[in-house]
């Protein structure tokens, strides 16, 4: 007997690509949704289309194998809808109705074959929910098509699809060869708007380019695995990826976590972004790991909802998870916002966010309680986070809880965090630590124990009923803040910034 799981709120979202199948349960249409359940089954179903004009056949066996355990997954937990998406094999291949039908009988769910218009579209706006304001050109690639979107301020523009995957560019040759490279240009000439968007910023999109980003880290020693908003400059990114384009599929297949079917497609992916990058001539190359299926989600969203911050929902929908007492995020940014007068858009939100995350680790033994709470903000399922957003929010985090980034085994991480950044979040997660001295995390207490700035001098005020709220700790706590603020103890909580130190330490 399967009994049924209570998640009346979750979205379960298909895409049937050309090389995957892939499974997404979210945990509801909410501006930064979280994925219960991820799989995803490289089935090939476009392999040999552009030859036969049909679906592979082994490949259609293994498709609809998987989405039959998708439909019971699915079904056994309960979600709130089930949509299934179809995209360029699909829709271009002479069985593709029939293939739909199977599986629309099989899965008990209707399948909506998207145009590639509609894909782009669906994809560019998975770009957007994770880069707000996003400025340059998402590009989707999967195993049949490209599909090119215009991206200006956070809107969608002028949009292409182009018979570029990987499938099609089989038939063409060799991956490093004159004739791909002639069909991926020959394609590329028909997109006009191209130009417009020169020198500014690609947004891949796609198993493939996900896979390259992947390699890259791990030839780089970067150690921040997070494919999402990881960046490159243009030039390097394009040199790498002609490097792939040129990589034998059996070395390729040699790379831990290649899979055997992706080491066959991945230097077709590169010359295809190679080649874009070429023309397009991108300042930057930023990943994304966010797609048609986040698209969906955040199409469903109303206009309110859609216009938050992603950041901001994620921790605050979190929030309540991570704090022992309800509204304790809040109190905490209110309280050391006078810390930092001026602050930018950019430090608000960052402040906003490292108070929602301050008191993550109180469930955790004391041992433990700083390592377990730094890998757990290093690593979390945020939406709408840079890597440098990440690494501060951890720094800050640490800070919070005592801790020096030179004493954890994530030192690489934080020495990827420009100097001003992680100054800004040393202090801030030293005021956190002070707020918990304090007040236990009870937001009332905060209330008693307000903090000052006026001009180089920083003030606890801890008169009347707050001086029995002050020990020695709140009084280490102070000093530990002031010298994170690059300022001298005058009085138990009162500190003055030293002239020399006058220099931008809160930059965004």
């Amino acid at each position: 007997m399967v009994v049924q799981a209570t998640r009346s709120d979750a979205i379960a979202v298909v895409d049937i690509g050309s090389n995957s199948v892939r499974l997404v349960v979210f945990d509801g249409a909410r501006r930064a949704p979280v994925p219960l359940f991820n799989e995803k089954v490289l089935c090939g179903l476009g392999r040999g289309l552009a030859a036969t004009g049909r679906l592979n056949e082994a490949g259609v066996e293994r498709a609809l194998a998987c989405l039959e355990r998708f439909a019971v997954l699915v079904r056994a937990m309960g979600v709130a809808r089930f949509d299934l998406f179809a995209t360029a094999a699909v829709r271009e291949a002479d069985n593709g109705a029939t293939f739909v039908a199977e599986v629309e009988r099989r899965a008990g769910a209707k399948v909506a074959v998207l145009s590639g218009e509609e894909e782009g579209r669906l994809s560019a706006l998975g770009v957007l929910a994770g880069a707000p304001g996003a400025e340059g050109v998402c590009g989707d690639l999967g195993g049949g098509s490209l599909e090119l979107v215009e991206l200006a301020g956070g809107a969608l523009g002028e949009a292409a699809t182009l018979g570029l995957g990987p499938f099609h560019l089989m038939e063409k040759g060799d991956p490093g060869g004159g004739a791909v490279r002639a069909e991926i240009d020959r394609q590329l000439d028909t997109v006009d708007w191209l130009e417009s968007r020169r020198g500014s910023i690609i947004y891949p999109v796609g198993g493939a380019w996900r896979t390259l980003a992947r390699i890259h880290m791990e030839q780089n020693g970067y150690p921040l695995h997070i494919i999402h908003g990881y960046t490159l400059p243009g030039k390097v990114a394009g040199e790498f990826s002609l490097l792939i384009a040129r990589t034998s599929r059996r070395s390729l297949a040699r790379i831990p976590g290649v899979q055997k079917e992706r080491a066959e497609t991945l230097p077709y992916g590169a010359a295809v972004l190679q080649r874009l990058i070429q023309r397009f001539a991108p300042r930057e190359v930023t990943f994304s790991a966010n797609g048609l299926r986040e698209g969906h989600l955040f199409d469903l969203l109303p206009r309110a909802e859609r216009e938050r911050d992603p950041l901001v929902a994620s921790v605050e929908d979190l929030g309540p998870l991570y704090q022992r007492f309800s509204g304790l995020g809040a109190a905490l940014d209110g309280w050391a916002a006078p810390l930092f007068p001026g602050a930018t858009a950019a430090m608000a939100r960052r402040r906003r966010a490292a108070a929602n995350l301050a008191d993550i680790g109180w469930r955790d033994h004391p041992d433990h309680r700083q390592a377990d709470a730094l890998d757990r903000v290093l690593w979390l399922p945020f939406g709408g986070a840079t890597h440098a957003d990440r690494i501060y929010l951890a720094r800050a985090v640490l800070a919070r809880y005592t801790g020096r980034d030179s004493d954890t085994d994530q030192a690489p991480v934080f020495r990827l965090l420009e100097r001003p950044l992680a100054d800004e979040a040393e202090a801030l997660g030293r005021a956190f630590r002070l707020a918990f001295d304090l007040s236990g995390g009870a937001p009332e207490l905060l209330a008693l124990t307000p903090l000052h700035r006026a001009g180089d001098e920083i003030r606890l005020d801890v008169g009347g009923s707050a001086e029995q709220l002050v020990n020695d700790n709140t009084e280490r706590a102070f000093a530990a803040l002031a010298r994170a603020l690059r300022a001298k103890v005058r009085d138990r909580f009162r500190a003055v910034v030293e002239p020399k130190e006058r220099h931008a330490t809160f930059s965004s």
